[in-house]
Formats: structure tokens, C-alpha cells, sequence
């Protein structure tokens, strides 16, 4: 038998249950997981709400986590039991003592890795790595402009941009958060408590605004951050913390410069096993080269998972969250 979170009903974090389950052997193409660590993200909560929709309930959550393959399907090839995997894509219910999978999602883990920072790191780094390495060819140089620079991905995108020597500029919503985003490498904050994001964007740019906007707050943001894109430059809308964006008007990009728009997800991008691991690879390599740090604020039982989720929610955390089964 093996522990799970699940829901049988959409709702607040009170929804959330431990209940034991057979672990189950893999079908053809899957491989069983033991868990040393799994991942907790915004997007988990959009699954427990009813935002977004499971396949059925009840309904296992999480998508991120690391551990040692136990078991391989039929089919399955270049993996084997006592293999180091770390995965961020595929089936709900990495909230679990074992997570079964399809191998697709899995992507081998170095020694130097632990599992702590890739179950903290896959989701939020792999977002970032097609962000700033895949959409947009960003060149040595160029300013930006980037949402929610102190959470979860901005932690990440601060750091990588200044690898790249990237210009960040990072939105935040307080002064401690501008602190934040500031020592992880962001070339320029604007707190949007108290500065009009437009015009501090016109002048940290002399003017000429972004060529690229990352925005992933959503319905609160969207025409804020139009207004920060330069002519023929391109917003990448790739969240909604604040709402989903509706109603847009294809006619405002016209007026306001020819612009582009992008609604990426990470499954669009890790679309294929050898895909995802190159973008892993790079991002790990990342993290050894030190110029990525990963940090974990919060460490919880798998059983306060539902405590986990209140204090995300609540914005009560710093860094990534884990839970540990």
C-alpha cells in the first residue's frame, strides 16, 4: 500500500485527504516512482479549486517530485529500477508515497542533484529555461520586463537573466519583495504598490519599452503589461494568479505597435522525451555552475499538504515549498 493526497470534491485546502492505495505495477510505457520529494506549485491549487478540471474524481494532485524508479513497464527502455528520476509533466498525483507515470515524463537526475532541489526546482526551472532560452532569443543586453519577479519562476528568471546578461526588470507587489528580486539578480525593480508600472518601465528604457513582457499574473496585468511592450515586441502571458485573461481585442495589438502574443505551456515545449531531458540538462547544469540557486523556504509531511497549500495561497512563503512523503 501507498499514502496519496486526494480530493473527492472541489473546494479550499479542506478538500485535500490522506488515504492509502495500492501502489500498482506500471502498465506498458510506465514506470513506478518512490518519491524522496515532491514539488508544490500554484497550479496545484487551480486542480483543487475546479479552476481547472481533472480527468475525474477522485483526483490525485501535484505534478513535480523526485525520487528512485522502483518498478518499469513492458516497452520501457534506458530506465531501470534504482535509477535517480525527477519529473514535472504528465498525470496528476505526485502528492504521493509512489507516483506511476508514463517513462516520457521522466528525466534522469544527477548525482549532484539532490532530490530536495530538483522536487523544488523542475517545474518552476523548466519554465524558465523555455521562457528565456526557447520563446524569445534573448541577446546579451536586453531589458525586460517580468511579473511576480520574487515568486516561485521569478526567483529563477532573476537569477538566469543576469546569467545571460540580461536586463530584468522585475515587478513586485512590496518593497521587501523589490529587496528580494533585487539580490537574485533583477537589473531593476518596480513595486506596483506604490509606482505606475507604465511609466517607470518608459523610464528605465528611455522610452522605448520591452521588445519582451513575461507576465503570468493574468486579468489584472494584461493591459499594463500591452502598454510596457515595444513596438513588435512580444507578451508571453503564461499564467493567472489574478484571473484568466478573456475578451481579448486582436485589434489592441495593432494600435499598440504590431505586437505579439504567446499563451506557452510547459507541456508545449517538453513535448518530447529527448526535449525535455535537454532542457533539464541545461537547467541542472545551471544549478551546478551556481548560477542558479534553489531555495526551500517550507518543508512539510506529505499529511499537512493541505496546510502547505494555505500558506502558498496566502503568500505566508519564501522559496519553493516540498512536501516529503
Amino acid at each position: 500500500m501507498s499514502q496519496r493526497i486526494q480530493f473527492r470534491q472541489h473546494g479550499g485546502p479542506e478538500v485535500l485527504e490522506l488515504v492509502d492505495v495500492p501502489a500498482g505495477e506500471p502498465a506498458a510505457g510506465e514506470v513506478r516512482v518512490r518519491n524522496h520529494a515532491v514539488g508544490l506549485n500554484f497550479i496545484d491549487t487551480y486542480f483543487r479549486s475546479g479552476l481547472y478540471v481533472p480527468p475525474s474524481l477522485p483526483s490525485g494532485l501535484g505534478s513535480e517530485g523526485a525520487g528512485v524508479v522502483e518498478a518499469v513497464g513492458e516497452g520501457v527502455r534506458g530506465l531501470q529500477p534504482g535509477d535517480r528520476v525527477a519529473y514535472a509533466t504528465g498525470p496528476l498525483g505526485a502528492y504521493a508515497e509512489h507516483h506511476t507515470l508514463p517513462a516520457r515524463h521522466l528525466v534522469r537526475l544527477p548525482d549532484s542533484i539532490s532530490f530536495e532541489q530538483a522536487a523544488a526546482v523542475m517545474l518552476k526551472g523548466l519554465t524558465t529555461q523555455y521562457l528565456l532560452r526557447q520563446i524569445h532569443p534573448l541577446q546579451a543586453g536586453d531589458t525586460v520586463l517580468f511579473h511576480a519577479a520574487a515568486g516561485g519562476v521569478g526567483s529563477i528568471a532573476c537569477q538566469w537573466a543576469k546569467a545571460l546578461d540580461v536586463k530584468l526588470i522585475g515587478v513586485v507587489g512590496s518593497a521587501a519583495k523589490a529587496e528580494r528580486a533585487r539580490a537574485l539578480g533583477a537589473w531593476a525593480t518596480i513595486d506596483r504598490s506604490g509606482e505606475d508600472v507604465v511609466q517607470r518601465v518608459l523610464e528605465l528604457t528611455d522610452g522605448r519599452k520591452c521588445p519582451v513582457v513575461y507576465d503570468s499574473v493574468g486579468k489584472d496585468t494584461w493591459e499594463i503589461s500591452l502598454d510596457c511592450v515595444a513596438p513588435r515586441g512580444l507578451l508571453v502571458s503564461f499564467g493567472n494568479a489574478s484571473g484568466a485573461v478573456a475578451g481579448v481585442n486582436l485589434g489592441v495589438l495593432a494600435q499598440k505597435g504590431s505586437l505579439f502574443v504567446t499563451r506557452p505551456t510547459l507541456a508545449g515545449y517538453a513535448d518530447t522525451p529527448e526535449r525535455l531531458q535537454v532542457m533539464a540538462d541545461e537547467l541542472f547544469a545551471m544549478i551546478d555552475s551556481g548560477k542558479v540557486h534553489v531555495e526551500i523556504g517550507q518543508r512539510y509531511p506529505l499529511r499537512e499538504a493541505a496546510q502547505a497549500q494555505r500558506k502558498l495561497a496566502g503568500r505566508e512563503t519564501t522559496g519553493s515549498t516540498i512536501l516529503l512523503p
